[in-house]
């Protein structure tokens, strides 16, 4: 069974920048996409990022583009997630996360099977 590690998360000022990596035990035959996963206080989970483990095609919510780039080293078998200028209100806990094939909405939490146990970012004012 697959399973997720993320690394790299923390505290940090508005405007500065984290990198969050996710170390995969090992790819499965149906695995589509990886995503990042956040959930901010007081909300439900939502994708952050995904990405298309089988080529390139990279997804993003709206309030991450042009700062947020996913990224995956299938030699490594690890995920990145950059994160620049960052915002008070991308607080939260960042989820790896994978699916099981079948996804046809790549940014939408429930499509996701594989879990990682998170890791805490806080960005401050």
């Amino acid at each position: 069974q697959m399973q997720l590690a993320e690394s790299g998360g923390g505290s940090v000022q508005a405007g500065g920048s984290l990198r969050l990596s996710c170390v995969v035990s090992e790819y499965t035959d149906s695995t589509d996409y990886m995503a990042w996963i956040r959930q901010r206080p007081g909300n439900g989970r939502e994708g952050v990022a995904a990405i298309y483990t089988r080529g390139s095609s990279t997804y993003y919510t709206d309030s991450v583009k042009g700062r947020f780039t996913i990224s995956q080293d299938n030699a490594k078998k690890t995920l990145y997630l950059q994160m620049n200028s960052l915002k008070p209100e991308d607080t939260g806990m960042y989820y790896c996360a994978s699916d099981n094939g079948g996804n046809y909405r790549p940014l939408q939490p429930s499509n996701y099977v594989y879990w990682g146990q998170g890791t805490q970012v806080t960005v401050s004012s």
